[in-house]
């Protein structure tokens, strides 16, 4: 059984969209998909440095962009993919690629709604200055009754011995300096604030606003959400949880354990891809994995789709 997933935040690198660019229907998807978002999606892609695309507010259209151009080369007709793939799933942002992927929202609307809600999570993160930093190791139970301990949420439970704390700068200070028990390492990561916390509730406002106006189809691929790890099967039940899961913690740990009880035998993760594999490899032993990093990966990608789907 065939897994496809989409990463989040921090996995986009400069210059990471252009050697797609030189796929047929790439170049035209990425301009509609631009005038959709109202950025130029293919300049960021190509162009930027690594602090322009660090803005939340043009990250997440970027990455949605990409993981749904990678993810039509998989396979030579779209309609292959509900035929091919047992379940979706996308990290924090990459959910919205999912629900599209899935058919909940299409192309564009996805874009323009991904918009709202990195503009939205940009402005409330320059309420307070808040960040998020990776714990790797210990115990789950232990690390998230310190960073409670702290005032810090849990805001994405990876599984596979990785937790994410979110919070003030004042906090995840206190928290280098008082490592939970059996933590390795505490590792800053480059995003603009405290995302899936109570400091993103503005923007779960200004994306609800956003998301009265659609009009979501019921997925044809079974959609696991990261809020619980929980099978979706409504449209409108999908565009709740995405509106959602942008104050709340995601729990991927609980994706893999729902991928697991389904009998996955493989897992793709589109472009840009090698964190959730990274996760799998750990968590999901004698799943076979592989990540689109770059079009290079393409046949490998289509292999396992043949193998497995």
């Amino acid at each position: 059984m065939l897994v496809l997933v989409a990463p989040g935040q921090g996995a986009q690198t400069p210059g990471f969209l252009t050697e797609w660019l030189d796929f047929p229907g790439v170049r035209g998807a990425l301009e509609a998909w631009s005038d959709a978002a109202g950025l130029d999606l293919i300049r960021y892609g190509t162009e930027a440095d690594a602090e322009e695309i660090r803005d939340t507010a043009v990250a997440q259209p970027l990455l949605v962009a990409a993981g749904l151009a990678s993810a039509a080369l998989l396979f030579d007709d779209p309609a292959e993919l509900p035929q091919k793939v047992g379940a979706i799933a996308g990290h924090s942002v990459g959910e919205f690629t999912a629900a599209s992927l899935a058919g909940v929202l299409p192309h564009e609307e996805a874009l323009r709604l991904v918009r709202t809600r990195g503009l939205g999570m940009a402005e409330a993160a320059a309420v307070t200055e808040t960040g998020m930093a990776a714990l790797l190791g210990g115990d789950p139970a232990v690390t998230v009754a310190h960073l409670e301990k702290l005032g810090l949420t849990p805001a994405n439970i990876n599984g596979a011995g990785q937790i994410v704390a979110a919070g003030t700068k004042e906090q995840l200070a206190a928290l280098e300096a008082d490592k939970p028990e059996g933590v390795r390492k505490v590792v800053a990561l480059k995003v603009a604030g405290a995302f899936h916390t109570h400091h993103m509730a503005p923007a779960v406002d200004t994306l609800a606003k956003a998301a009265e106006a659609l009009a979501p189809g019921d997925p044809k691929v079974r959609c696991v959400s990261n809020k619980d790890g929980r099978t979706v099967d409504g449209g409108a039940e999908v565009l709740e949880r995405l509106v959602g899961q942008v104050a709340n913690p995601v729990r991927w740990d609980l994706c893999m354990e729902t991928f697991k009880e389904l009998g996955v035998t493989a897992l793709i993760e589109v472009c840009p891809g090698g964190t959730l594999t990274g996760l799998a490899k750990r968590a999901l032993p004698g799943v076979k994995t592989l990540a689109l990093k770059s079009p290079a990966d393409l046949d490998a990608a289509r292999e396992l789709i043949a193998e497995h789907a």
